[in-house]
Protein backbone atom coordinates (compact mmCIF):
# COMPACT_ATOMS: atom_id res chain seq x y z
CA UNK A 1 0.00 0.00 0.00
CA UNK A 2 1.38 3.38 -1.56
CA UNK A 3 2.19 5.70 1.42
CA UNK A 4 0.70 9.08 2.63
CA UNK A 5 1.81 12.33 3.31
CA UNK A 6 -0.44 15.36 4.74
CA UNK A 7 1.61 18.58 4.82
CA UNK A 8 0.97 22.61 5.94
CA UNK A 9 -1.72 21.26 8.22
CA UNK A 10 -1.79 21.88 12.52
CA UNK A 11 -2.09 18.62 14.51
CA UNK A 12 -4.12 19.01 17.16
CA UNK A 13 -1.58 17.73 20.03
CA UNK A 14 -2.91 15.80 23.22
CA UNK A 15 -1.83 18.35 25.46
CA UNK A 16 -2.40 22.50 24.70
CA UNK A 17 0.02 24.18 22.61
CA UNK A 18 0.23 27.60 21.87
CA UNK A 19 1.30 27.63 18.73
CA UNK A 20 1.59 24.22 17.03
CA UNK A 21 2.35 26.00 13.69
CA UNK A 22 2.32 24.12 9.96
CA UNK A 23 4.02 20.19 10.41
CA UNK A 24 3.29 17.04 8.69
CA UNK A 25 2.25 13.53 9.08
CA UNK A 26 3.11 10.43 7.10
CA UNK A 27 0.57 7.28 7.20
CA UNK A 28 2.49 3.67 5.84
CA UNK A 29 0.10 1.23 5.57
CA UNK A 30 -2.80 1.53 8.07
CA UNK A 31 -0.77 3.08 10.65
CA UNK A 32 1.03 6.54 11.26
CA UNK A 33 4.80 6.01 10.88
CA UNK A 34 5.42 9.39 11.78
CA UNK A 35 4.57 13.22 12.48
CA UNK A 36 6.32 16.33 13.93
CA UNK A 37 5.81 20.42 13.38
CA UNK A 38 7.87 21.95 11.00
CA UNK A 39 9.18 21.51 7.30
CA UNK A 40 8.06 17.72 5.84
CA UNK A 41 10.57 15.29 4.40
CA UNK A 42 11.19 14.44 1.20
CA UNK A 43 8.56 12.41 -0.03
CA UNK A 44 9.39 8.65 -0.67
CA UNK A 45 9.02 6.92 -4.42
CA UNK A 46 5.38 6.77 -4.98
CA UNK A 47 3.75 8.33 -2.04
CA UNK A 48 1.01 10.45 -2.41
CA UNK A 49 0.66 14.29 -0.78
CA UNK A 50 -1.84 15.79 0.57
CA UNK A 51 -1.15 19.51 1.25
CA UNK A 52 -3.43 21.21 3.66
CA UNK A 53 -2.49 25.21 4.47
CA UNK A 54 -4.03 26.44 7.64
CA UNK A 55 -6.27 23.30 8.23
CA UNK A 56 -6.45 21.09 11.04
CA UNK A 57 -5.43 17.42 11.51
CA UNK A 58 -7.59 15.26 14.18
CA UNK A 59 -7.19 12.26 15.39
CA UNK A 60 -10.52 10.08 13.84
CA UNK A 61 -13.42 10.65 16.45
CA UNK A 62 -14.90 7.59 19.20
CA UNK A 63 -18.84 7.36 19.49
CA UNK A 64 -19.59 5.12 21.98
CA UNK A 65 -23.32 5.83 21.74
CA UNK A 66 -24.89 5.87 18.64
CA UNK A 67 -28.20 4.51 17.09
CA UNK A 68 -27.87 5.56 13.40
CA UNK A 69 -27.42 7.97 11.14
CA UNK A 70 -27.92 8.93 7.20
CA UNK A 71 -31.53 7.50 7.17
CA UNK A 72 -30.30 3.61 8.39
CA UNK A 73 -30.87 2.49 12.07
CA UNK A 74 -28.90 0.07 13.86
CA UNK A 75 -32.01 -1.41 15.46
CA UNK A 76 -33.80 -4.10 13.83
CA UNK A 77 -32.14 -6.80 11.50
CA UNK A 78 -31.67 -4.34 7.89
CA UNK A 79 -27.49 -5.05 7.30
CA UNK A 80 -28.35 -2.33 4.54
CA UNK A 81 -29.32 0.24 7.18
CA UNK A 82 -26.84 0.03 9.50
CA UNK A 83 -23.84 -0.09 7.36
CA UNK A 84 -25.43 3.10 5.71
CA UNK A 85 -25.60 4.83 9.53
CA UNK A 86 -21.71 3.33 9.94
CA UNK A 87 -20.97 4.66 6.67
CA UNK A 88 -22.82 8.28 7.37
CA UNK A 89 -20.78 8.69 10.91
CA UNK A 90 -17.38 7.36 8.89
CA UNK A 91 -17.64 10.23 6.17
CA UNK A 92 -18.03 12.83 8.89
CA UNK A 93 -15.11 11.95 11.05
CA UNK A 94 -16.30 9.28 13.19
CA UNK A 95 -13.75 6.43 12.79
CA UNK A 96 -14.14 4.06 15.68
CA UNK A 97 -18.26 3.13 16.38
CA UNK A 98 -20.48 1.66 18.43
CA UNK A 99 -24.15 0.72 17.24
CA UNK A 100 -26.55 1.29 20.20
CA UNK A 101 -29.74 -0.65 20.59
CA UNK A 102 -32.90 1.23 22.32
CA UNK A 103 -35.12 -1.47 24.90
CA UNK A 104 -37.27 -3.90 22.71
CA UNK A 105 -38.71 -7.44 23.47
CA UNK A 106 -35.48 -9.76 24.19
CA UNK A 107 -35.86 -11.88 20.90
CA UNK A 108 -36.02 -9.10 18.75
CA UNK A 109 -32.99 -7.31 20.71
CA UNK A 110 -30.88 -10.74 20.41
CA UNK A 111 -31.78 -10.74 16.37
CA UNK A 112 -30.29 -7.07 16.21
CA UNK A 113 -27.09 -8.12 18.55
CA UNK A 114 -26.47 -10.99 15.86
CA UNK A 115 -26.26 -8.27 12.84
CA UNK A 116 -24.16 -6.40 14.28
CA UNK A 117 -21.76 -8.99 15.58
CA UNK A 118 -20.84 -9.79 12.20
CA UNK A 119 -20.49 -5.92 11.24
CA UNK A 120 -18.41 -5.35 14.29
CA UNK A 121 -16.27 -8.88 12.61
CA UNK A 122 -16.18 -7.32 9.71
CA UNK A 123 -14.45 -4.06 11.00
CA UNK A 124 -17.37 -2.02 9.84
CA UNK A 125 -18.09 -1.28 13.32
CA UNK A 126 -16.13 -1.20 16.82
CA UNK A 127 -18.66 -2.41 19.36
CA UNK A 128 -22.40 -2.84 20.53
CA UNK A 129 -23.90 -0.73 23.25
CA UNK A 130 -27.43 -1.96 24.40
CA UNK A 131 -29.42 0.91 25.97
CA UNK A 132 -32.07 -1.33 28.33
CA UNK A 133 -34.08 -3.16 28.51
CA UNK A 134 -33.60 -3.00 32.40
CA UNK A 135 -34.47 0.98 32.64
CA UNK A 136 -36.41 2.91 34.54
CA UNK A 137 -40.27 3.46 33.16
CA UNK A 138 -39.98 7.23 35.11
CA UNK A 139 -37.05 7.97 33.08
CA UNK A 140 -37.02 5.71 29.85
CA UNK A 141 -37.15 9.21 28.09
CA UNK A 142 -37.42 7.90 24.14
CA UNK A 143 -37.91 4.14 25.31
CA UNK A 144 -40.61 2.35 24.55
CA UNK A 145 -42.02 1.70 28.05
CA UNK A 146 -43.68 -1.55 26.83
CA UNK A 147 -40.14 -3.09 26.19
CA UNK A 148 -38.79 -2.44 29.63
CA UNK A 149 -37.85 -5.01 32.05
CA UNK A 150 -37.16 -5.90 35.05
CA UNK A 151 -33.04 -7.41 35.88
CA UNK A 152 -33.21 -10.83 34.55
CA UNK A 153 -29.48 -12.29 34.62
CA UNK A 154 -30.79 -15.26 31.76
CA UNK A 155 -31.80 -12.66 29.46
CA UNK A 156 -28.51 -10.72 30.18
CA UNK A 157 -26.80 -14.15 29.19
CA UNK A 158 -28.77 -14.48 25.73
CA UNK A 159 -28.12 -10.89 25.14
CA UNK A 160 -24.43 -10.92 25.66
CA UNK A 161 -24.48 -14.41 23.41
CA UNK A 162 -25.91 -13.00 20.72
CA UNK A 163 -23.72 -10.23 20.42
CA UNK A 164 -20.70 -13.00 20.42
CA UNK A 165 -18.45 -11.27 22.77
CA UNK A 166 -18.65 -7.54 20.92
CA UNK A 167 -21.45 -6.08 23.47
CA UNK A 168 -18.92 -3.88 24.91
CA UNK A 169 -21.48 -1.76 27.36
CA UNK A 170 -24.98 -2.13 28.95
CA UNK A 171 -27.01 0.43 30.26
CA UNK A 172 -29.37 -0.42 33.10
CA UNK A 173 -30.94 1.73 35.99
CA UNK A 174 -29.39 0.82 39.10
CA UNK A 175 -32.37 0.59 41.50
CA UNK A 176 -34.58 -1.88 40.21
CA UNK A 177 -33.92 -5.22 42.13
CA UNK A 178 -31.84 -7.28 40.42
CA UNK A 179 -29.42 -4.92 38.96
CA UNK A 180 -26.62 -5.04 40.53
CA UNK A 181 -26.42 -8.64 40.08
CA UNK A 182 -26.64 -7.48 36.43
CA UNK A 183 -23.75 -5.26 37.27
CA UNK A 184 -21.60 -8.23 38.21
CA UNK A 185 -22.53 -10.09 35.34
CA UNK A 186 -21.13 -7.36 32.83
CA UNK A 187 -18.02 -7.20 34.84
CA UNK A 188 -16.93 -10.95 34.75
CA UNK A 189 -17.94 -11.19 31.04
CA UNK A 190 -15.62 -7.88 29.87
CA UNK A 191 -18.55 -5.56 29.50
CA UNK A 192 -19.51 -1.69 31.03
CA UNK A 193 -22.10 -1.72 33.17
CA UNK A 194 -23.24 2.34 32.65
CA UNK A 195 -26.15 3.74 34.57
CA UNK A 196 -28.53 5.41 32.99
CA UNK A 197 -32.42 6.26 32.40
CA UNK A 198 -32.64 6.04 36.54
CA UNK A 199 -34.42 7.27 39.43
CA UNK A 200 -31.43 5.76 41.81
CA UNK A 201 -30.56 7.83 44.43
CA UNK A 202 -27.46 9.00 45.43
CA UNK A 203 -26.69 5.90 47.80
CA UNK A 204 -27.93 3.20 45.07
CA UNK A 205 -25.57 4.71 42.26
CA UNK A 206 -22.84 4.89 44.71
CA UNK A 207 -23.49 1.04 45.20
CA UNK A 208 -23.65 0.26 41.72
CA UNK A 209 -20.37 1.82 41.08
CA UNK A 210 -19.13 -0.53 43.92
CA UNK A 211 -20.01 -3.46 42.28
CA UNK A 212 -18.43 -2.27 39.30
CA UNK A 213 -20.55 0.33 37.14
CA UNK A 214 -18.25 2.64 35.62
CA UNK A 215 -19.93 4.71 32.92
CA UNK A 216 -23.15 6.97 33.14
CA UNK A 217 -24.96 7.28 30.04
CA UNK A 218 -25.70 10.48 28.56
CA UNK A 219 -24.61 12.48 31.66
CA UNK A 220 -28.17 15.04 33.28
CA UNK A 221 -30.79 13.40 30.56
CA UNK A 222 -32.72 10.23 31.38
CA UNK A 223 -31.74 10.41 34.85
CA UNK A 224 -33.06 12.15 38.13
CA UNK A 225 -32.18 15.86 38.65
CA UNK A 226 -29.53 17.34 41.16
CA UNK A 227 -31.17 18.42 44.53
CA UNK A 228 -28.90 19.80 47.49
CA UNK A 229 -30.57 17.20 49.56
CA UNK A 230 -30.74 14.52 47.35
CA UNK A 231 -27.45 14.98 44.60
CA UNK A 232 -28.72 11.43 42.81
CA UNK A 233 -26.72 9.62 40.18
CA UNK A 234 -25.23 12.95 38.30
CA UNK A 235 -23.23 13.97 41.74
CA UNK A 236 -22.17 10.49 42.47
CA UNK A 237 -21.39 9.74 38.78
CA UNK A 238 -19.26 13.33 39.03
CA UNK A 239 -17.26 12.20 42.32
CA UNK A 240 -16.28 9.17 41.70
CA UNK A 241 -13.21 9.06 39.69
CA UNK A 242 -13.53 5.57 38.07
CA UNK A 243 -16.70 6.61 36.41
CA UNK A 244 -16.43 8.09 32.86
CA UNK A 245 -19.67 10.24 31.58
CA UNK A 246 -21.26 10.49 28.74
CA UNK A 247 -22.30 14.00 27.46
CA UNK A 248 -24.81 14.17 24.58
CA UNK A 249 -22.85 17.21 22.65
CA UNK A 250 -25.10 19.69 21.08
CA UNK A 251 -27.17 22.66 22.79
CA UNK A 252 -30.68 21.27 22.73
CA UNK A 253 -30.00 18.09 25.40
CA UNK A 254 -27.77 20.05 27.83
CA UNK A 255 -27.24 23.94 28.85
CA UNK A 256 -23.61 24.62 28.26
CA UNK A 257 -23.38 25.41 31.91
CA UNK A 258 -24.10 21.93 32.77
CA UNK A 259 -21.41 20.50 30.23
CA UNK A 260 -18.90 22.93 32.04
CA UNK A 261 -20.06 21.67 35.17
CA UNK A 262 -19.62 18.06 33.79
CA UNK A 263 -15.95 18.89 32.80
CA UNK A 264 -14.45 21.01 35.57
CA UNK A 265 -15.73 18.28 38.00
CA UNK A 266 -14.69 15.14 36.18
CA UNK A 267 -11.70 16.47 33.67
CA UNK A 268 -11.86 15.67 30.24
CA UNK A 269 -10.08 12.74 31.52
CA UNK A 270 -13.54 11.65 32.27
CA UNK A 271 -16.08 13.06 29.72
CA UNK A 272 -16.63 11.18 26.46
CA UNK A 273 -19.00 13.22 23.52
CA UNK A 274 -21.56 11.19 22.00
CA UNK A 275 -24.08 11.74 19.63
CA UNK A 276 -26.96 9.63 20.31
CA UNK A 277 -27.85 10.18 17.27
CA UNK A 278 -30.72 8.45 15.09
CA UNK A 279 -31.49 7.73 11.70
CA UNK A 280 -32.54 10.89 10.89
CA UNK A 281 -29.32 12.37 11.52
CA UNK A 282 -27.80 14.08 7.98
CA UNK A 283 -31.30 13.72 6.87
CA UNK A 284 -34.73 16.13 6.37
CA UNK A 285 -36.83 17.15 9.07
CA UNK A 286 -40.00 14.61 9.32
CA UNK A 287 -41.63 11.55 10.86
CA UNK A 288 -38.94 9.10 11.69
CA UNK A 289 -39.30 5.83 14.42
CA UNK A 290 -37.00 4.36 17.49
CA UNK A 291 -37.82 1.37 18.92
CA UNK A 292 -41.46 1.23 17.36
CA UNK A 293 -42.26 5.08 18.83
CA UNK A 294 -42.78 7.99 16.16
CA UNK A 295 -40.29 10.23 16.72
CA UNK A 296 -41.11 14.19 14.84
CA UNK A 297 -38.17 15.81 13.82
CA UNK A 298 -38.88 19.91 13.67
CA UNK A 299 -35.33 22.46 13.03
CA UNK A 300 -32.94 19.15 13.87
CA UNK A 301 -34.48 18.41 16.97
CA UNK A 302 -36.19 14.78 17.10
CA UNK A 303 -38.59 14.24 19.84
CA UNK A 304 -41.59 11.68 20.52
CA UNK A 305 -44.33 12.60 18.41
CA UNK A 306 -47.67 13.39 20.53
CA UNK A 307 -49.09 15.78 22.99
CA UNK A 308 -47.84 17.72 25.46
CA UNK A 309 -44.15 18.68 26.07
CA UNK A 310 -42.65 15.10 24.64
CA UNK A 311 -39.13 13.46 25.29
CA UNK A 312 -36.33 14.44 23.53
CA UNK A 313 -35.42 10.86 21.37
CA UNK A 314 -31.73 10.89 20.69
CA UNK A 315 -29.99 13.66 18.53
CA UNK A 316 -29.29 14.68 14.66
CA UNK A 317 -26.06 15.54 15.52
CA UNK A 318 -22.61 14.00 14.20
CA UNK A 319 -19.20 13.99 16.08
CA UNK A 320 -17.64 16.70 13.64
CA UNK A 321 -20.48 19.30 14.49
CA UNK A 322 -19.77 18.25 18.28
CA UNK A 323 -16.19 19.89 17.53
CA UNK A 324 -17.56 23.00 16.30
CA UNK A 325 -19.62 23.19 18.91
CA UNK A 326 -17.50 22.50 21.85
CA UNK A 327 -14.58 24.68 20.63
CA UNK A 328 -17.01 27.71 19.00
CA UNK A 329 -19.48 28.08 21.36
CA UNK A 330 -17.81 26.61 25.13
CA UNK A 331 -14.32 28.14 23.86
CA UNK A 332 -12.92 24.78 24.76
CA UNK A 333 -8.90 24.53 24.04
CA UNK A 334 -8.48 21.93 20.74
CA UNK A 335 -6.63 19.92 23.57
CA UNK A 336 -9.74 19.31 25.77
CA UNK A 337 -11.52 19.18 22.71
CA UNK A 338 -9.89 16.09 21.03
CA UNK A 339 -9.65 14.14 24.54
CA UNK A 340 -13.67 14.12 24.57
CA UNK A 341 -14.00 13.72 20.95
CA UNK A 342 -11.68 10.95 20.51
CA UNK A 343 -9.37 9.77 23.68
CA UNK A 344 -11.14 9.78 26.69
CA UNK A 345 -14.04 6.77 24.78
CA UNK A 346 -10.85 4.99 23.50
CA UNK A 347 -10.16 4.76 26.40
CA UNK A 348 -13.18 3.08 27.74
CA UNK A 349 -13.09 0.85 24.81
CA UNK A 350 -9.74 -0.67 25.41
CA UNK A 351 -7.76 0.69 22.19
CA UNK A 352 -6.27 3.93 23.73
CA UNK A 353 -2.96 2.30 22.09
CA UNK A 354 -4.81 1.88 18.38
CA UNK A 355 -6.28 5.40 18.36
CA UNK A 356 -7.39 8.86 20.18
CA UNK A 357 -4.80 10.55 19.78
CA UNK A 358 -1.92 10.93 16.71
CA UNK A 359 1.64 9.20 17.69
CA UNK A 360 3.27 6.90 15.81
CA UNK A 361 2.56 3.46 16.10
CA UNK A 362 -1.48 4.35 16.07
CA UNK A 363 -4.06 3.59 13.77
CA UNK A 364 -4.30 5.99 10.55
CA UNK A 365 -7.57 7.20 11.91
CA UNK A 366 -7.43 11.20 10.95
CA UNK A 367 -9.86 13.89 10.32
CA UNK A 368 -8.85 16.64 8.39
CA UNK A 369 -10.16 19.91 8.50
CA UNK A 370 -10.36 23.39 7.27
CA UNK A 371 -9.82 26.22 9.93
CA UNK A 372 -12.96 26.44 11.03
CA UNK A 373 -13.03 22.62 11.66
CA UNK A 374 -15.41 21.69 8.44
CA UNK A 375 -14.37 18.36 7.62
CA UNK A 376 -12.40 18.25 4.13
CA UNK A 377 -11.01 14.29 4.29
CA UNK A 378 -11.38 10.98 6.61
CA UNK A 379 -9.18 8.41 6.54
CA UNK A 380 -9.89 5.45 8.20
CA UNK A 381 -6.99 2.84 8.86
CA UNK A 382 -4.92 4.29 6.43
CA UNK A 383 -7.90 4.01 3.76
CA UNK A 384 -9.50 7.45 2.76
CA UNK A 385 -13.46 7.60 3.45
CA UNK A 386 -14.87 7.63 -0.30
CA UNK A 387 -13.36 9.11 -2.74
CA UNK A 388 -9.79 10.58 -1.88
CA UNK A 389 -9.65 13.95 -1.42
CA UNK A 390 -8.68 16.34 -4.66
CA UNK A 391 -9.11 20.08 -3.47
CA UNK A 392 -7.12 23.13 -5.19
CA UNK A 393 -4.77 24.81 -3.03
CA UNK A 394 -6.37 27.90 -1.52
CA UNK A 395 -4.68 31.15 -0.34
CA UNK A 396 -7.32 31.82 2.27
CA UNK A 397 -7.81 29.44 5.33
CA UNK A 398 -11.70 30.04 5.09
CA UNK A 399 -12.33 27.40 2.76
CA UNK A 400 -10.90 23.89 2.43
CA UNK A 401 -7.47 23.62 0.94
CA UNK A 402 -6.18 20.56 -0.18
CA UNK A 403 -4.12 19.60 -2.75
CA UNK A 404 -2.75 15.96 -3.69
CA UNK A 405 -0.30 14.99 -6.01
CA UNK A 406 2.21 12.04 -6.12
CA UNK A 407 5.96 12.10 -5.04
CA UNK A 408 8.86 10.92 -7.25
CA UNK A 409 7.82 7.49 -9.17
CA UNK A 410 8.69 4.46 -7.75
CA UNK A 411 11.69 2.28 -8.80
CA UNK A 412 11.76 -1.52 -9.55
CA UNK A 413 13.95 -3.57 -7.01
Amino acid sequence: MASVLITGARAAAATPVPDPGPGWLRVEGARIAGLARGAPPSPLPGEQIVDLPGGWLLPGFVDLHCHGGGGGSFSGEDTAGMLAAASFHRRHGTTTLWASLVSAPPAMMERSARVLAELVEQGELAGIHLEGPFLASSRRGAQNPRALLAPDRGVMARLLDAGRGHVRMVTLAPELPGALELVRQLSDAGALAAIGHTDASYEQVMAAIDAGARVATHLFNGMRPVHHREPGPVIAALQRPEVSCEVIGDPRHLHPAAIRLALNAAGTSRVALVTDAIAAAGMADGRYELGGLRVEVRAGAARLAGAGTPSLAGSTITMDAAVRWVVNELHLELADAVRVTSGTAAELAGVPSRCGRLAAGRDADLVLCDASFNVVAVMARGQWVGEPPVFRRHAGLAEPATNIHNGPPATSA
